[in-house]
């Protein structure tokens, strides 16, 4: 599952929010793209999806619409074994 940094520094925020931790969303924007920069660039074993991958972007997705993907997604696998 991939979603953008705008999404992931949003849910980030809410979910620190929620905990009475202390967050700016501009900072968390930052972190998350630096370390995704850092994670798919660094020389040993970077960050990439395997050749089989299934993708899918949570960007604006609820959880149930990811529950009802990945519902779907091992049915189909399922069903051609």
């Amino acid at each position: 599952m991939i979603a953008s940094v705008d999404e992931r520094a949003e849910r980030r925020y809410k979910e620190n929010i929620e905990k009475g931790i202390p967050a700016n969303l501009e900072t968390l924007k930052k972190e998350i793209a630096e370390r995704d920069y850092k994670d798919s660039h660094r020389k040993v074993s970077p960050l990439k999806p395997a050749e089989d991958a299934i993708t899918f972007d949570t960007t604006g997705v609820s959880i149930d619409g990811v529950v009802e993907f990945i519902q779907k997604k091992a049915k189909k696998i399922i069903d051609k074994g």
